[in-house]
Order: C-alpha cells, then structure tokens, then sequence
C-alpha cells in the first residue's frame, strides 16, 4: 500500500493565531521547542507557517530608533514568509518532499480539503519511508509492480534487496520494457537506488 502524507504526518500540532504578537511567538516557540508553527485565521484555516528563522531576521537587522517597527509591525516584518505552500493528507509522500526541496523549508503543515489543519509533516517524517524493512519492499516490487502493474510473470525474474538497494535479474525481453520496470521500481517507497543486472536481447 502506497503511504501518503496522512500516514506519516505528526497530528499533535502546535499553531498560532495570525494576530499573534511578535514577543508571543517568540516565548511559545521557545516553551514548546519547536522551530516553526503553522499560522491560523480566525476561522483555524492554515494561512502559512511563520519560524524561528522569521524572528530572528528583526534582531538580525536592527532598526534605527525612526525606522523601529511597533510590536505588531515587526511580526509583519518577519514574515516575508509565512508560506502559503502545504500539503494534503491524501498527498503522497513524493510530493511533500518535492514541495520541502523546491521551498527550502523543513516541513509543511496538513490540511484536509477544506484547508483546515490536520498535522503537519517534517523532512523526518518523509525519510521514515526509507525504514521499510528490505521483504517488505520486495514483496511490493513482485506483487504491485511486476505483476500487477506490468503483467509479467515474477518467476522470469529475480528481485532481491539489501538495506534499501535492490538487484533486478532476469531476462525482460526488450531493453524498453526494462527500463520502464527499472524506472517505476526506483518510486516503489522505501528504494534507494536500482541495480540493473538484466539480460537482454542482441540488439
């Protein structure tokens, strides 16, 4: 079974309100140990997440007593920002991680189809796939991918897998039809990487 981001998620969140002050964030990051916080409207739709990081740029880049922002200017400030990038908890695991890379931030909050928050889901969380235990990924590759997905008969090869590494044997009749099969075991969850051992056909 495929994992999507709702089976890997952390659903105990701590969040903040959008009209939070600056000093207010910064002592309930400090008091739960958190390093960012999903931000919530007043009807606790996610707007975005705002972090430590958001914070420190105030004290990071020190105001002249004209320019010096008000308590509540300042939050503003530190949130160039709250990001209005998440995730769906029907997601898949691929795609939480591609929105982390692409945004350059940790993790990203949950919400259901209307927006609501129901977790949140850490760069920790997504690499917990690569804990799949090496049998677990194999009977997947027989059964999902090459039998299910390709129609192929298992015995015309041999799958084996070592800490997440998996060997692929056997004789696939066509170098495109190899490839395709080498291609989707590389997104079954929990590879690391696909050693091609086939034997093919005399060009």
């Amino acid at each position: 079974m495929k994992l999507t981001v709702r089976d890997i998620m952390t659903t105990n969140v701590v969040t903040v309100r959008a009209d939070a002050s600056f000093k207010e964030i910064a002592v309930r990051l400090r008091e739960h140990r958190v390093s960012a916080f999903p931000v919530l409207d007043k009807d606790g739709t996610v707007i975005g997440v705002v972090s430590e990081a958001d914070l420190l740029l105030k004290e990071a880049l020190p105001l002249s007593e004209e320019e010096a922002l008000s308590e509540e200017d300042a939050l503003e400030g530190a949130r160039p920002g709250i990001l209005r990038q998440r995730a769906q908890e029907k997601d898949s695991v691929e795609h939480a991680a591609r929105l982390m890379y692409a945004r350059g931030v940790k993790r990203v909050p949950v919400t259901d189809a209307a927006g609501r928050l129901v977790g949140i889901v850490s760069r920790a969380d997504v690499l917990s796939v690569f804990g799949r235990a090496d049998e677990e990924i194999r009977e997947q590759i027989v059964a999902e991918v090459i039998r299910g997905e390709f129609g192929a008969d298992p015995e015309r090869f041999g799958v084996t897998v070592a800490d997440g590494i998996v060997t692929m044997t056997g004789r696939p009749g066509s170098v495109s039809l190899g490839r395709d099969l080498l291609s989707r075991v590389r997104h079954v969850q929990g590879v690391v990487s696909v050693r091609d051992r086939f034997t093919y056909p005399p060009a």
